[in-house]
């Protein structure tokens, strides 16, 4: 099967942007992950989150003017963490210890997560599922991690 020169055209345009997403994705995304656990993490220690009420309302047995500073200091190591290539790996290890707090309202505090259980979802609701995407994006950036056995070459 002969191909066209503009189907040629295509395909070499294809592989091009599909090289260059390849070299730029993997930090872009890393960047991206680590700029927003910093800046959500930042506004908790100043009272500034729109989540630190539902935190508060969720963790009720932690005083919350410790325990969401403490939570907002987590996060920025978090996202500092990733920025830092080599301590990616301790990054994604605190991402992990982390994530799974963010899903208590809608176990703990469904009331506040659903105007009708289970699908339609509160503003609030919708901030704690986005974390999927966060899980999603923190499972890509540490299946290209180099393993140790790699780095010693």
């Amino acid at each position: 099967m002969k191909l066209s020169s503009k189907s040629l055209n295509l395909n070499t345009i294809d592989n091009v942007i599909i090289k260059y997403l390849d070299k730029v994705s993997l930090p872009i995304l890393r960047y991206s992950l680590a700029i927003i656990f910093i800046w959500f993490g930042a506004l908790k220690p100043f009272g500034n989150s729109p989540a630190n009420d539902l935190i508060a309302k969720t963790v009720y047995w932690f005083d919350p003017n410790i325990f969401i500073p403490i939570l907002g200091y987590w996060e920025i190591l978090i996202g500092i963490c990733l920025i830092y290539t080599p301590l990616t790996r301790v990054g994604l290890f605190l991402l992990a210890l982390q994530m799974p707090g963010t899903f208590l309202p809608l176990i703990l505090r469904p009331e506040i997560c659903f105007t009708n259980f289970p699908f339609d979802l509160t503003l609030e609701g919708q901030y704690i599922i986005k974390n999927l995407v966060l899980i999603g994006a923190a499972l890509v950036v540490g299946s290209k991690v180099a393993p140790f056995s790699e780095k010693k070459k």
